[in-house]
């Protein structure tokens, strides 16, 4: 028998399903910006993000609030709960990509300060790689889809060895051109950035794998025996 959420609940998680997808949009492009002012070495990009990330905090807010009143119908039923739980854990993790965002950007207007030397290609690699798993968890998330969220899951392997990698190779360089360690340690602090995007989308994938196919993989690696 199909479950039919009570339209009071219903209206509730459609209303916090449109918040989170929000929320998903501008941390999306608050990276975006970020990355965008590392690359091009910009001042005023950024200085913007900090400004851009308080819509994502507001929101945020905005979805605490509506979880406790959907809680507070007294009305949800299993699936329902296992929804609002996702969305609420997701406002979470998009919440830290905005944070995450203003770190890079704090990077970014310390690169622009100093002497320009290129940035690593891994480096814009990883990028890529980060924006591509947090764009899909969120689009998993939009679709309840477990098979494009197994997907996010996958990628984010290859983000961990690129992560490790990156750092390696500015140690290496610090070493051959310590003039430049400036500059290198803020590669390590955006490699690092970017990886723990790469965490946050994986969480968000699996909040949706636990909605969709009532299955928790969170530490799933670790607890078996």
């Amino acid at each position: 028998m199909t479950h039919q959420p009570h339209p009071k609940v219903e209206r509730k998680l459609e209303s916090l399903r449109e918040q989170v997808l929000r929320m998903g949009h501008l941390a999306e492009a608050i990276l975006d910006k970020s990355l965008r002012a590392v690359w091009e070495r910009d001042p005023v990009l950024a200085g913007e993000v900090k400004q851009d990330d308080l819509p994502i905090d507001m929101l945020d807010l905005e979805i605490d609030q509506a979880v406790l009143e959907v809680l507070a119908l007294q009305a949800p039923v299993a699936q329902d709960l296992r929804q609002v739980i996702a969305i609420k854990t997701a406002a979470t993790d998009l919440e830290r990509v905005g944070d995450l965002a203003r770190n890079i950007a704090k990077s970014a207007a310390r690169l622009a300060e100093r002497e320009a030397i290129p940035v690593p290609s891994l480096l814009k690699t990883l990028a890529s790689e980060s924006q591509a798993v947090l764009k899909n968890s969120i689009s998993a998330l939009a679709d309840l889809d477990p098979e494009s969220a197994r997907a996010v899951l996958a990628a984010d392997d290859k983000i961990d060895e690129d992560e490790d990698e990156a750092i390696r190779a500015s140690i290496a360089s610090i070493h051959e051109h310590p003039e430049h360690t400036e500059q290198e340690v803020d590669f390590i602090l955006i490699a690092k950035s970017l990886e723990r995007v790469g965490d946050h989308a994986t969480n968000i994938a699996e909040d949706v794998i636990l909605v969709a196919e009532s299955k928790n993989l969170k530490h799933a690696g670790k607890l078996e025996t």
